[in-house]
């Protein structure tokens, strides 16, 4: 039996694809792999808790999509819990459970849902914060990549980490 738990899973579709950002909020990563969601699309319609005027990723129920993003295996279960402030959990966006794709095999991984009482379809993400996507090129399909270098942005926005 395989002694990995679900919870040291952890699927990324937005601005945590960016390694760097993962390196810098001292998360201990073991492996990276690519990975998806058929039935969800990616939306920027979650307000940034730093800037309402500001929106980040979420993901969305869309039959005929597909989020992509980065599954990545992390040290020990505990890990997970030191994304949660970064997110805004559990108040922004709630952490959980879904059966995630990859080429090889369906992962359980815990990945973060904007919460309703934070959505807004009339915010546009930062050019910068649309660059933290972009950094999960490896694991993107050239198409999604394009799509997601292609989203419509906030102009003079200022960077937030």
């Amino acid at each position: 039996m395989d002694s990995r738990s679900a919870a040291q899973f952890y699927f990324a579709y937005g601005s945590n694809m960016n390694q760097a950002r993962m390196v810098g909020r001292d998360m201990k990563i073991v492996s990276m792999t690519a990975g998806w969601l058929d039935g969800f699309g990616l939306r920027f319609n979650k307000r940034s808790r730093r800037d309402d005027n500001l929106a980040c990723a979420n993901m969305v129920w869309a039959r005929s999509e597909r989020i992509q993003g980065i599954l990545y295996e992390l040290e020990s279960i505990e890990e997970i819990i030191k994304l949660d402030p970064h997110e805004g959990s559990p108040w922004r966006y709630s952490r959980e459970l879904f059966n995630v794709q990859t080429s090889g095999a369906v992962q359980p991984a815990w990945i973060y849902v904007a919460n309703p009482a934070v959505l807004d379809d009339t915010v546009l993400p930062g050019r910068w914060y649309i660059e933290h996507l972009l950094a999960g090129r490896d694991y993107l399909t050239e198409d999604y990549w394009q799509r997601i270098n292609n989203t419509e942005c906030l102009a003079n926005s200022v960077e937030w980490s």
